[in-house]
């Protein structure tokens, strides 16, 4: 799980983590719910970023929690700063896309994300950052491609830029259907 570990721990402190100590992550003993309370949990996977991982945050508050799903880069097709994507769970229902990086751009820029789906189709868009600028945070509409269009798309290259900066990657797609409906299904846990 050694090529995950800087991904697990962005996606903890975008799920309101950043700030506890971290210890190893640790397999899920039981369903999704008996993971509450975990500092951080990943289902028990190969350690191929072929694989979606499942992760599920403690909050700040008593009791609340979140879950995320992460798929790492291809790392022949991607450049060292870029780590992944995060697909996490928002309040009032709504789901989040995010690029994770591993070079943060400052935290109040704006960077234009294109992305290209290994299917056709290619689009812009103007993003914020998150966890400190290293992670982009897109707007909702690309929700919406990951709830439906990504599910069968094979990968994605993404380009993120700022300034004079580019960081440019490649995930495949590859098991996001059923990664996305246990994601659904652990939202409002």
């Amino acid at each position: 799980m050694s090529d995950l570990l800087p991904i697990v721990l962005l996606a903890g402190s975008l799920l309101g983590t950043a700030d506890r100590p971290w210890g190893p992550v640790v397999p899920c003993p039981g369903s999704a719910a008996s993971c509450r309370g975990a500092p951080v949990v990943a289902v028990a996977t190969p350690a191929s970023s072929s694989v979606w991982k499942f992760t599920r945050t403690q909050g700040t508050k008593d009791g609340e929690s979140f879950a995320a799903i992460m798929k790492t880069a291809d790392t022949t097709q991607s450049d060292p700063d870029f780590a992944g994507l995060i697909v996490r769970c928002a309040p009032k229902g709504k789901i989040d896309v995010l690029v994770a990086l591993i070079r943060p751009f400052p935290p109040r820029s704006h960077p234009k994300v294109t992305i290209a789906a290994s299917g056709g189709g290619t689009l812009t868009f103007e993003a914020s950052m998150a966890a400190a600028g290293a992670a982009v945070l897109l707007p909702d509409e690309v929700s919406a491609l990951a709830a439906g269009k990504w599910q069968t798309t094979p990968s994605l290259s993404v380009v993120v830029r700022e300034s004079n900066s580019e960081i440019k990657g490649t995930v495949a797609l590859n098991g996001l259907r059923e990664a996305y409906n246990s994601l659904q299904a652990n939202c409002s846990q």
